[in-house]
């Protein structure tokens, strides 16, 4: 019997990366796209502030076809909706049944998704949910995975953490209410490098800025 199809939602972080190594691991769903929003303006993956190239090479490591969703910035909540409608019928259309979350905790934003996803024909699925973080944080390095930060809220997280490799050491140095995993949006990552995909990505640090309140580390292709 042919598995159920999903597609994933891509951040370009170490929660999706890991979500599509599980996903393939357990082996009960076929994941046939990734999914992600891209800010127009700025030609970078939302929040996370990786570049589109990058993006696009990860795709290329995973072996996936890469399903791109264009906001506009700054992007309404009611607009973000209207172009993820059009991305969940598309999705429907094409014989997918499922869709993949990188979501660990947080009870909010899982209703958003089950309400959003309600009555369209596509479940969420949600690989992560539950696992203790820094658990999940050791069974991820451990795993092989690679990911830099790219988006510091320094209200939450040293600003100086922005474009250092997310490992060990730096987990040890957040704030004792912060989570290892960002979860809360202390932190963005962006992953070069794990079992989810065939070969790492060569990256090189570029300069850190501040806008909007967040510190940002760009990542370019080398």
């Amino acid at each position: 019997m042919p598995r159920p199809k999903a597609v994933l939602s891509w951040s370009s972080g170490k929660d999706s990366a890991w979500s599509l190594h599980v996903l393939r691991q357990r082996a009960e769903f076929e994941v046939v796209a990734l999914v992600t929003t891209v800010t127009e303006a700025f030609d970078r993956v939302s929040m996370h502030a990786v570049r589109r190239e990058l993006l696009r090479a990860q795709a290329e490591r995973a072996g996936l076809p890469l399903w791109e969703v264009s906001i506009p910035s700054p992007c309404s909540n009611a607009e973000y909706e209207e172009r993820m409608r059009a991305l969940v019928q598309r999705t429907a259309q094409s014989g997918v049944s499922h869709m993949a979350f990188g979501d660990l905790f947080l009870e909010d934003i899982r209703r958003y998704r089950e309400k959003n996803l309600s009555g369209t024909g596509i479940e969420p699925l949600f690989p992560l949910w539950g696992i203790p973080t820094r658990e999940l944080a050791s069974e991820m390095l451990g795993g092989g995975l690679e990911a830099y930060v790219t988006c510091i809220d320094p209200r939450q997280a040293p600003a100086a953490l922005a474009g250092r490799r997310w490992d060990a050491a730096l987990i040890e140095e957040l704030p004792p209410a912060a989570d290892p995993c960002g979860e809360n949006g202390e932190f963005h990552t962006c992953v070069v490098a794990g079992p989810m995909f065939d070969r790492p990505i060569a990256t090189r640090p570029g300069e850190v800025v501040e806008r909007d309140g967040f510190v940002f580390a760009d990542l370019t292709l080398s």
